[in-house]
């Protein structure tokens, strides 16, 4: 029985700037003796964020929804996902993480309505942001850029080491011509250890953020689904699909695409008999033409995560994977077929 809400939290960002390396940092960092619990959206259908989440504490329990936006169908995803969460994992702290590509403030919408009140305590919205991405228009001219920094009660400028003081400068600059006040701290999840204020970033955000109720208190009025059901009796509640589970074609592969708003996703898992050869697969990467690349790859050299967004690829070595997994985002169609033909040429398949 759940005696007291639960600190939630949504951490928002757009596409690649960071939001699972903050959320990996955080739980490196929880106190030992709390559960957490991590609920991760993606825009693509087949679920990879959970395998690049290293739960090394034992007391962290990950959910993936893919396939959208869990705002969708007036939230209802929202509540099924975070029902089935809380039920399993009875954590001390939610972390939220919508799709990059979601809309942020339909899905904190969900979170203050009645029904949830009892559940869950909405703490301090997190946003992170690639401060140069405010000189494109493109980004500017974006509604869920724009809906992630207004909904946010502390943006975080990551990707300090390739900012100037311009970029900073910009955000500034754009954050006032849109009326939001929010403080903006700039951070590179790359130190060790990431500080604020000559303050370990965790132990600072735990002074002033971690138990600060969120800003957005009240429903503004947009539509919120009506649920007649108890929140915890969830056998009465559709199951939210599971994502992990693939059935796989003749030759070991399955594979799926997505368009939502001229956005397009395509992504494959490959068996467990399936290794790619690691050297080859970067250079393939490298080649891309498209906004986001996220993997995890069983290679002959061990298991591979990769993240490809602007051109940087970042690389981590994870120490399991049941099979392998490849996501694409574009902003133009991917040719499925022709894409996969690639990547069979990328790698072989080993029969025990």
């Amino acid at each position: 029985m759940i005696v007291k809400p639960i600190a939630t939290h949504v951490i928002t960002g757009f596409l690649g700037v960071g939001k699972t390396s903050f959320i990996k940092y955080l739980l490196a960092n929880k106190p030992i003796d709390e559960v957490w619990a991590v609920l991760v959206n993606e825009f693509g259908e087949i679920g990879i964020d959970a395998g690049l989440i290293d739960n090394q504490s034992g007391k962290v329990t990950i959910k993936e929804v893919a396939g959208g936006c869990l705002c969708c169908a007036a939230g209802v995803p929202t509540q099924v996902a975070v029902n089935q969460l809380i039920a399993k994992a009875k954590p001390d702290r939610l972390l939220i993480e919508p799709t990059g590509l979601g809309h942020p403030k339909a899905i904190i919408e969900t979170l203050i309505q009645p029904h949830f009140q009892q559940v869950i305590a909405l703490k301090s919205s997190i946003c992170l942001v690639d401060a140069r991405k405010v000189s494109d228009s493109r980004y500017r001219q974006h509604d869920t850029f724009n809906q992630q920094l207004a909904i946010a009660d502390l943006i975080l400028a990551t990707k300090t080491d390739l900012l100037d003081e311009n970029d900073l400068t910009n955000l500034h600059r754009y954050l006032e011509a849109q009326s939001i006040d929010t403080q903006v701290v700039a951070v590179s999840l790359l130190d060790k250890p990431v500080q604020v204020e000559q303050t370990e970033l965790f132990e600072w955000l735990s002074t002033h953020y971690l138990q600060r109720a969120s800003g957005i208190t009240k429903p503004s009025g947009l539509p919120a689904a009506t649920m007649s059901v108890s929140l915890f009796r969830s056998s009465q509640l559709q199951a939210a699909p599971e994502h992990n589970a693939v059935s796989f074609d003749p030759l070991g592969v399955y594979r799926s695409s997505n368009k939502i708003d001229d956005i397009y996703s395509a992504g494959w898992v490959f068996d467990c008999y399936y290794e790619f050869d690691f050297a080859t697969l970067l250079a393939w990467v490298k080649k891309l033409h498209c906004l986001r690349l996220k993997a995890v790859v069983i290679c002959d050299e061990g298991i591979a995560g990769l993240n490809y967004v602007d051109e940087q690829l970042s690389l981590v070595e994870l120490d399991d994977a049941m099979d392998s997994r490849i996501e694409l985002i574009s902003e133009h169609a991917i040719d499925l077929v022709e894409m996969e033909q690639q990547l069979i040429l990328l790698s072989k398949r080993i029969k025990l």
